[in-house]
């Protein structure tokens, strides 16, 4: 008779507690607690669990002069974007856990990553759709391959059984909290059966070298659903997000591993699938044949991309007495400071005007560089002035007004006359070694300078 044990798991975090109570001492939100018995029967397990299980040796203290170290190859996708934000490709043996919201294309990507990758043998592993379903959606990608396999199940003993028969290259779960070991007796979803679920798949992926893609569901704060010890398991996180009304899609990487988590990679929803964004300042530019006031374009970073965007402002008279401010794309709070500082250094009357400011493209950008662009759409919309057409901004703004430098300006005056600008506004203060071939430098000190060379 196998022993059975309960315990109490937070829903929200994944703490564990001794008895029930109201309120999770860890995260310390109220009504989470469940009940969940566990049972644990050794019999039961895999043949490469038990096999490993009992070839554990006891672990010695080494000087870190006689540790060596093998460089990973790293397999190459094919899919550049994807590669990027892994930092170069998958490594063997790696778990990566990508989250997003609902309907956002992470099912849509990670199949057309089993079906595309060059990575040999790709076992796709469904809980949420069917066969005939995944077939329609391959269909419409339009790329077939006899080394992708589809296996529709949701418990890991089977799916670990075809792994021995299918030897695959890659294994990618969609999703993580559809899948249940009957080691628990616990439903699926749950905290314990999560953790369990990924334990199994990350000793999986360390003992045969096959790197795992786990899926996740987040939660409406925009958490990945789940303990959060799943995200301190898995090597890398991946976030895919956007808006699903815009055609553009961001991944990010939140944790990894084996790379940098400033890397950016941009798909474009199209009617087969996800397409990837090779010239992100092109994408993210509006194609428009007449200047219209309020707009201005940023020289931006995201990881070591220089990209440009577009910034959109609409000032108006307040009709309802309190002005109001809104952002998509762009935090409100700095928004307010900006305002206040052309309010109190410049002398531009802005609090009484309704302003609404917008990141076109859907994307969401904290870079600090953008302010004089921000600054730039906010006074062209109110004096009802359009910019040049040939003119983009780097800079941030100070609270006393100036003009502070920011970092890798030759990147992103590189990109700017790369996409055809005539000058780029800039800090004064900064240094810049690139000597301006195709463009036109111009260096400001304070607002008041920007606004002369903008509007004379």
């Amino acid at each position: 008779m196998a022993k059975t044990k309960t315990a109490f798991f937070c829903q929200n975090c994944g703490a564990s507690h001794a008895k029930w109570q109201g309120k999770c001492n860890a995260c310390g939100e109220w009504n989470t607690i469940v009940e969940e018995v566990v049972e644990k029967d050794a019999g039961n397990q895999p043949a490469w669990s038990r096999a490993r299980s009992g070839e554990k040796t006891k672990p010695k203290a080494r000087p870190v002069s006689e540790i060596r170290f093998e460089k990973e190859e790293r397999a190459l996708t094919g899919l550049e974007e994807f590669d990027r934000v892994l930092g170069g490709g998958l490594v063997p043996g790696s778990l990566v856990l990508l989250g997003g919201e609902p309907g956002i294309g992470k099912s849509t990507l990670m199949l057309q990553l089993a079906l595309q990758a060059n990575v040999g043998k790709v076992l796709y592993v469904s809980g949420e759709e069917s066969e005939k379903q995944l077939k329609m959606r391959a269909d419409r990608i339009g790329d077939e391959r006899s080394t992708c396999f589809i296996l529709t199940e949701t418990a890991t003993r089977n799916i670990l059984a075809q792994t021995e028969q299918v030897e695959p290259d890659l294994v990618i779960i969609d999703s993580i909290q559809t899948l249940y070991s009957d080691l628990l007796d616990a439903a699926p979803g749950s905290v314990s059966q999560i953790r369990h679920c990924a334990a199994e798949f990350l000793q999986y992926s360390k003992t045969s070298g096959v790197p795992v893609i786990l899926i996740g569901h987040i939660t409406k704060d925009g958490n990945l659903a789940g303990p959060k010890i799943l995200e301190h398991m898995v090597d890398a996180v991946l976030q895919f997000e956007g808006d699903r009304h815009h055609m553009y899609r961001l991944l990010r990487a939140s944790k990894n591993r084996f790379g940098s988590t400033s890397e950016l990679g941009i798909y474009e929803m199209v009617a087969s699938g996800l397409r990837e964004v090779k010239n992100a300042s092109e994408a993210l530019l509006s194609r428009r044949g007449e200047s219209l006031s309020g707009n201005a374009v940023a020289a931006t970073l995201e990881g070591m991309r220089a990209m440009l965007i577009e910034v959109q402002a609409l000032v108006s008279s307040a009709v309802y007495g309190t002005p109001q401010r809104s952002t998509t794309g762009f935090d409100a709070r700095r928004l307010n400071m900006l305002l206040a500082v052309l309010e109190k250094r410049c002398g531009f009357r802005l609090g009484t005007k309704d302003v609404f400011l917008n990141i076109t493209g859907g994307i969401k950008v904290d870079d600090p560089a953008i302010d004089l662009a921000v600054v730039a759409a906010i006074l062209s919309s109110s004096e009802d002035v359009p910019l040049h057409k040939g003119t983009c901004l780097a800079g941030e703004v100070g609270l006393s007004g100036e003009i502070r430098p920011v970092t890798r300006l030759e990147q992103r005056v590189n990109e700017a006359e790369k996409m055809g600008f005539e000058r780029i506004i800039v800090s004064g203060h900064g240094p810049l070694d690139k000597t301006a071939q195709g463009i036109e430098i111009v260096r400001c000190n304070r607002i008041d300078d920007v606004f002369k060379n903008l509007f004379g």
